[in-house]
């Protein structure tokens, strides 16, 4: 059919968004600007006529923080468009945190030609590789032509900047776009498209090798089909798994593979409080939980010294995990399908570029060849996977966890710590009436409505949640910004995760907060429900837990760095709803249920230094009862 257009940057500007529509396409996130007019109408055009959302957002640091959260719910690329200029530069955390936790973005940068470069013309920076080596591809497309094979060019280069945001790794790629005027689609006098509009084109044929197929690679497949299970592994009977921090598209398939491999060669899982698996803890009976806490016992952490380490993905935050594999320097194999090094502690480390599911593919093609002792695959055939008896330690000490088989005695060890520990915070923290904010994390994991999205601010409310994250069957799903580990964003991109998803939470503090707050402009975009519970201790609580907390002079000023805001009048604002939370209770009242949509702030006032000082006093002492005499006497 004939296709015609006013000039050439429209007609470059459809190829582009029609490649991308039959790509796969959901979402563009827009920054206004006037020399990416082409891109932003061909958007919004496709937004009439197509499912595609194209949502206009001012603030572009926000704006791609927001699409790094729509990509980390979705798994899919979402193009970010903005102007030339310093436009792009604000893009630049959000580029090395896609990078860092792998998230596929496709972010067009709009800019000057050539001719115009290098010459003083306004709103013109070196945009060229503008973000660095942190893109997983980046190129310039040339300027915009009604030539067939330049938009032949166009069709695959686009396609193959789809197919590099999210293979081998996924991660951003950058496309930057010159275009001359006139931007807007008026008839240009000095190209000639009526031309082109005289051809047969047709849109079909044009686009007809277009797939949304995405297979994984051929390499992983060979590899996941040919690897044994190691040797080592099956003969080892001081081996644990580590289950580090993972937002994961399918988590009860992950869960249910991590717990297939513990339970074949009877390894206790060490779950980090961000792995899914804390939260569907009935498909694991040999969960450990508390394993910072109980590493903090420095006797009963050698006792437990392993042989054999199976890291699964990156490892987790706790540093007392970390110092104890470098202490300890077991044989360590990290299960992770990336081509990226996972090892910061550059320990003895073979990586096996596979996924757990596939790895569990294999264990279950052993059949019973995993089988030691008297448990191993053949204990599925007296109990079911879903009818496992799972351990849920309640309130009061309660017998050891791990009675399914019979346990070697050093898994019986870590389950008696965990069945101990585990008891120890419970009590503690069940009793606790005042407003100490490591109780919020503890509670989130009881009281949040099934299938929570959860997104977790950096700082201390991710080390709260490691140390305090309950076990549960809710089935959360936790998101966070463990990339690069900034505070860079974090409102964005919790609105980027719950925008058209379940009503979601978001748990942080007031300086991570304050430093995103312009994304309460996405307020009138987002679509959904988000309730912020904010834990203001007017300051960086994780800095009174470093030695630099002892140097009171220039501490409060530029650490801990004091805002003094008042959060219901910044609410008000914004049109964002604000309560100030008094009690436990009044703050379990606004978690189950969630509202259906808006946008609303829970504060809880807490104070600063009584919280780091609880947290001194009392995370070393969890484990203290726990002492490797005590239960070699127990049994």
């Amino acid at each position: 059919m004939p296709i015609a257009f006013n000039n050439t940057n429209q007609l470059w500007a459809f190829i582009l968004v029609e490649t991308l529509l039959r790509l796969g396409l959901t979402c563009a996130v827009i920054c206004p600007g006037s020399r990416s007019t082409p891109l932003a109408l061909a958007f919004a055009k496709a937004s009439y006529n197509y499912n595609i959302e194209a949502i206009s957002i001012l603030d572009e640091r926000s704006a791609a923080f927001f699409a790094l959260g729509v990509a980390k719910a979705t798994k899919r690329p979402v193009v970010l468009i903005c102007s030339s200029g310093t436009a792009g530069a604000n893009f630049y955390p959000a580029v090395i945190e896609a990078r860092e936790s792998r998230v596929p973005l496709l972010i067009l940068t709009a800019d000057r030609p050539q001719e115009l470069r290098d010459c003083h013309s306004g709103q013109t920076i070196d945009q060229l590789k503008l973000y660095g080596n942190y893109p997983n591809w980046q190129t310039e497309l040339a300027l915009p032509s009604s030539d067939m094979q330049m938009l032949a060019y166009l069709r695959q280069t686009v396609i193959h900047a789809w197919e590099k945001s999210l293979y081998p790794v996924p991660g951003s790629v950058h496309l930057n776009i010159p275009f001359r005027d006139p931007l807007a689609p008026i008839p240009d006098a000095n190209v000639e498209t009526r031309n082109f509009a005289s051809l047969q084109f047709d849109p079909e044929e044009f686009f007809s090798a277009i797939t949304t197929f995405s297979p994984t690679p051929l390499q992983t497949q060979v590899i996941a089909s040919l690897l044994p299970i190691p040797q080592e592994w099956l003969q080892s009977q001081r081996g644990i798994i580590i289950a580090g921090v993972a937002q994961v598209q399918q988590p009860k398939e992950y869960c249910s593979a991590i717990a297939q491999l513990s339970q074949t060669l009877k390894f206790p899982v060490l779950a980090e409080g961000l792995s899914p698996v804390r939260n569907y803890v009935d498909l694991n009976p040999y969960l450990i939980s508390t394993y910072d806490l109980i590493l903090r016992n420095q006797h009963q952490s050698m006792q437990l010294a392993p042989e054999i380490v199976i890291q699964i993905g990156e490892l987790p935050t706790s540093k007392q995990l970390r110092t104890w594999l470098n202490t300890t320097q077991p044989k360590r194999w990290i299960i992770d399908p990336s081509d990226q090094n996972l090892d910061p502690l550059h320990g003895k480390t073979i990586h096996l570029r596979v996924s757990i599911e596939q790895l569990a593919q294999g264990v279950g093609e052993m059949g019973g060849q995993g089988d030691r002792g008297t448990g191993g695959q053949g204990d599925k055939g007296t109990r079911r996977q879903g009818e496992q008896k799972r351990i849920s330690p309640p309130l009061l000490v309660s017998p050891s966890p791990c009675l399914l088989v019979s346990p070697s005695p050093y898994l019986q060890l870590w389950c008696d710590a965990e069945a101990q520990v585990r008891s120890n915070v419970d009590q503690t923290m069940a009793t606790m009436n005042e407003l100490v904010e490591s109780k919020a994390a503890w509670l989130l994991s009881q009281m949040l409505p099934p299938g929570t999205p959860l997104f977790i601010a950096n700082s201390m409310p991710v080390r709260d949640v490691e140390f305090f994250w309950k076990p549960n069957n809710l089935g959360v799903r936790s998101h966070f910004n463990r990339g690069a580990n900034g505070i860079d964003g974090t409102l964005s991109t919790a609105l980027g995760i719950a925008h058209r998803r379940q009503s979601s939470v978001m748990l942080t503090g007031d300086l991570s907060l304050l430093h995103d707050t312009n994304g309460f402009l996405i307020r009138n975009k987002f679509v959904g429900h988000l309730t912020i519970v904010l834990i203001n201790n007017n300051g960086g609580g994780i800095f009174e837990m470093l030695p630099i907390a002892q140097f009171d002079l220039p501490f409060e000023e530029f650490f801990a760095t004091p805002q003094d805001i008042d959060f219901a009048q910044l609410c008000a604002t914004y049109g964002v709803e604000h309560e100030l939370i008094t009690s436990w209770d009044k703050l379990q009242q606004n978690l189950n249920p969630l509202p259906s949509k808006g946008i609303r702030v829970l504060e809880l006032r807490t104070n600063r230094k009584a919280d780091a000082k609880w947290r001194q006093e009392n995370l070393p002492n969890f484990a203290t009862v726990v002492s490797a005499e005590a239960l070699k006497e127990k049994r």
